[in-house]
């Protein structure tokens, strides 16, 4: 009887820590994955090469990179590949956001819209992450939820690509950092309580919500209190 009980302490102690080692390396990839990120939007930035290329082009390249490269990490998550594609991908995203980030930068006060992204951005990731701790309760029932704002989020978004109502991009930001504020708890959760055990996948979900508040605050940063010079 002793001997069952003591199997089922270590393994409870070996799950413990297998989620926390998971959650560790999920956040040492994460901070990783920002080199790559600064790098691909500093390249685009100073060679223009996003600017290049039409808003429809731009689109269609961000779409079929995007979503070819996490077809791409979801193959090779479990092997030594992995994280060089992941990293891959972030140096792909920098090199798309490099578009917004060169326009922020003509204003006046462009850097310091930048820098008030990034910490805003921080601080959200903050906030979720020590909620993710503090919060008890089984979150797993937010996916479906999530996912479906994310659906309908994206559908708006590339409607308003056609339609450029200022006014539309700003609320669906607003909407954005709500839903992928969310997503980053969520995704957080599932690592702490075991629901997912790859940290390429952890990470990758993280990342993308992460892209997505930093990107919809530097759109409300930029049209709100952008100046010219």
């Amino acid at each position: 009887m002793s001997q069952v009980l003591y199997n089922g302490y270590a393994a409870s102690s070996t799950s413990v820590d297998q989620r926390n080692r998971v959650l560790r390396n999920t956040y040492w990839l994460l901070a990783l994955s920002m080199v790559p990120t600064v790098l691909g939007a500093w390249i685009g930035v100073t060679t223009g090469i996003a600017r290049a290329m039409s808003p429809g082009i731009s689109l269609v390249v961000f779409l079929a990179g995007a979503f070819g490269f996490m077809y791409a990490i979801e193959k090779t998550k479990n092997s030594a590949s992995g994280v060089p594609v992941l990293l891959g991908f972030t140096f792909f995203m920098g090199l798309m956001l490099s578009r917004m980030v060169g326009a922020v930068l003509g204003l006046s006060n462009g850097a310091s819209l930048i820098m008030m992204a990034f910490a805003g951005t921080g601080a959200i990731f903050l906030g979720m992450a020590t909620l993710s701790s503090i919060i008890k309760r089984d979150l797993s029932s937010m996916g479906k939820f999530l996912f479906i704002g994310t659906i309908m989020l994206l559908v708006a978004g590339i409607a308003n690509f056609f339609i450029q109502s200022s006014a539309l991009m700003i609320t669906l930001s607003v909407i954005a950092i709500g839903i992928f504020s969310a997503f980053i708890l969520y995704d957080l959760k599932r690592v702490k309580d075991g629901e997912e055990t790859n940290y390429i996948t952890a990470t990758l979900g993280v990342y993308l919500s992460l892209y997505n508040v930093f990107q919809s605050l530097l759109a409300i940063f930029g049209m709100a209190g952008g100046s010219s010079d």
